[in-house]
């Protein structure tokens, strides 16, 4: 074989190895979350209006996520950003709250929703949907199957707005039905705010 042949032949293999990596970066599933996807870093220039406007936030929220009572921003800066979901992801936050609030009123709906993307945001859960919903023994409705029942339209309403109110609540972590669950563990937190059968912690 000529060298114009060998050469043709590893320029295929490359562009096949090649192809192949770059289907594996884009399949990889969603357990994986980038590091400081909620984050801004703060750039000559920038302004809470115009990060607002590339993330799709309002100024209220940044302000609100940050503890911050004026605009004033400085380079360098990080910003903690609201987090927003994919169409996906909605739905699945929508059907965990649908089969752990069931028989819930609208505002403890929205409450068990604020719990979740609060989780997202800690360091002391996974930072991805996904990750804080199937993390090991947080929810009953994941080891029981019925985080794969349909959300009702309230469900998904109720996630709607827990997108809007983050910053402006508790910060929530954890929530249990007394009732239910008699633990020292959530006896010993911060009561945040109960709502129907549900008491709510950080």
């Amino acid at each position: 074989m000529n060298f114009s042949g060998r050469f043709t032949r590893v320029l295929k293999r490359m562009i096949v190895v090649g192809l192949m990596f770059l289907c594996a970066l884009a399949f990889t599933g969603p357990v994986q979350a980038e590091e400081g996807l909620n984050t801004h870093e703060v750039k000559q220039g920038d302004t809470l209006y115009k990060i607002g406007m590339k993330y799709g936030v309002s100024v209220q929220q940044i302000q609100a996520m940050n503890d911050m009572y004026g605009t004033m921003i400085y380079p360098g800066q990080e910003l903690i950003l609201p987090v927003t979901l994919e169409e996906w992801e909605e739905d699945l936050l929508a059907r965990l709250v649908e089969a752990e609030a069931k028989g819930e009123s609208y505002a403890g709906k929205v409450a068990v929703a604020t719990v979740v993307l609060n989780r997202v945001e800690s360091p002391l859960f996974p930072d991805s949907l996904y990750g804080v919903i199937y993390q090991s023994r947080q929810f009953e409705p994941v080891d029981n199957g019925h985080i794969n029942d349909p959300a009702s339209h309230t469900s998904r309403q109720a996630v709607e707005e827990a997108l809007s109110f983050q910053g402006f609540d508790g910060g929530s972590l954890f929530f249990y039905n007394p009732d239910k669950v008699s633990s020292a563990y959530h006896n010993d937190r911060e009561v945040t705010v109960v709502i129907g059968n549900h008491v709510f912690s950080k």
